[in-house]
């Protein structure tokens, strides 16, 4: 070995040592009942996410590079697609898999200014916010509870002239009917991005979620399955809708090569773009108004770490909200989440829903567990219609809903979720148990 060589192999082996020294006895404190805190989600993480990190940092690239690409690979085949690609967070994987929709590439089935998406109200704000920011009209659908998924008996009556795509997420890794929505889809040739955000190692009859649609996406935020900090994918089979998302992910560029590398196609100079001049740099062709959307090679080094522990992370979310169905299912207050038929999920969160028997609000089991230490969530937005942002959007005009979003109302009021992520012992999921069953029982 080189003497770079075994500097870069002892500053590996001193990170270990840090890690054993700072982050393992954080990771292995004992759990004390009302005195350690219940957090919905975490990282979990070893020594291996450091070395990978503080590796990737030694060689100082700090844009797109080696990691991320692996990343990328190893990604696509986890899920069985063609391809992969890393982004900067969830939240621009969205962007991104809605805008490549609007590619002019894609020719009449391009979504323009006007045209419609059907989605849900109840979720995250960024599954419906680049629909919007676009230009383009979402379309409400309400709920159904028992699966806490999008209702697809509502989606013929969501069906109009201008219906395009579907955008929606799965439920805290509960797949929403992917059968239904598909045959949906291909009925009246529609769009289909899966949202897969929260449902990272989900799988609906076998086959992975966020592969069912034409692009799927994933975060890779802190409480997610895995995490690099910020992150996020898009995913596709579809080489048309690749080539568009390579383009928009990078400034929108024409050009394909690889970071720090030019004249992949061996025509840099040569070609005819629109009015350019003749041979106009390749590298410096727009096709599509883009962004820069990519991650540190830094941040995918922790993501590489992350993906080759991320199946046992399933097997312990698995576990987790099995112990916790188990130990409410009794409780006539509470309406528990059903797993989706044909589904098997990765699940996010335990998602509870007062009943009519229930003589206490959400916000006062909510508060409750909060202040013994067990951290809770509503399901997002609940119904981000009701929300501030749409002050300013015109109802029928720039956004429509179909029928009542009563189901939507009913989350947004008496839902709530706690954690169910792989750090959880049996000591915290038994504590969650015997505080929700002390507030309801006493």
């Amino acid at each position: 070995m080189t003497q770079a060589q075994l500097l870069k192999q002892e500053i590996l082996d001193k990170t270990k040592e840090y890690y054993e020294l700072v982050h393992k006895p954080q990771q292995t404190k004992e759990f004390v009942a009302g005195k350690s805190r219940v957090n919905y989600a975490g990282r979990v993480f070893d020594e291996t996410e450091m070395q990978y990190l503080v590796d990737s940092s030694l060689d100082f690239w700090l844009t797109y590079g080696d990691y991320s690409k692996k990343f990328e690979k190893q990604l696509a085949d986890f899920l069985n697609v063609r391809w992969a690609f890393l982004v900067n967070s969830g939240s621009s994987a969205n962007l991104l898999a809605f805008y490549a929709l609007t590619s002019p590439l894609l020719k009449e089935r391009q979504i323009k200014r006007g045209d419609e998406v059907i989605t849900v109200a109840a979720g995250f704000p960024t599954t419906v916010a680049p629909i919007v920011q676009y230009g383009a009209v979402p379309v409400f659908v309400d709920m159904e509870l028992t699966y806490a998924n999008i209702d697809v008996t509502k989606l013929e009556l969501a069906l109009s002239p201008k219906t395009k795509a579907i955008m929606i997420a799965h439920t805290l890794g509960n797949p929403f009917n992917l059968r239904a929505v598909k045959e949906f889809c291909d009925k009246h040739n529609l769009w289909l991005i899966e949202d897969n955000c929260d449902a990272l190692g989900s799988t609906y009859e076998g086959k992975p979620t966020g592969t069912w649609g034409d692009i799927g996406t994933s975060s890779f935020y802190p409480p997610h399955h895995m995490t690099m900090g910020e992150g996020g994918a898009t995913y596709t089979d579809n080489p048309l809708l690749k080539k568009i998302m390579l383009s928009m992910r990078d400034w929108g560029r024409d050009c394909w090569c690889e970071s720090g590398i030019d004249n992949t196609c061996g025509c840099r100079f040569s070609q005819s773009f629109g009015t350019l001049p003749k041979g106009y740099d390749h590298k410096y062709v727009y096709s599509h108004f883009g962004f820069n959307l990519k991650v540190s090679d830094m941040q995918a080094a922790v993501g590489v770490a992350q993906l080759e522990k991320f199946p046992g992370f399933v097997v312990k979310r698995k576990e987790n909200q099995k112990k916790l169905y188990d130990g409410l299912k009794d409780i006539e207050e509470l309406q528990l989440v059903q797993t989706q038929p044909n589904a098997d999920p990765s699940w996010f969160g335990f998602m509870m829903t007062l009943t009519e028997k229930a003589k206490f609000s959400r916000n006062e089991i909510v508060e409750y567990l909060e202040n013994n230490n067990i951290q809770t969530r509503n399901l997002f937005a609940g119904n981000m219609t009701r929300h501030p942002m749409f002050d300013s959007m015109v109802l029928d005009t720039d956004y429509r809903i179909v029928g009542e979003l009563t189901v939507t109302d009913t989350i947004m009021t008496n839902s709530f979720w706690i954690g169910l992520y792989p750090g959880m012992g049996d000591e915290a999921i038994n504590y969650m148990i015997s505080k929700i069953r002390e507030f309801i029982c006493k």
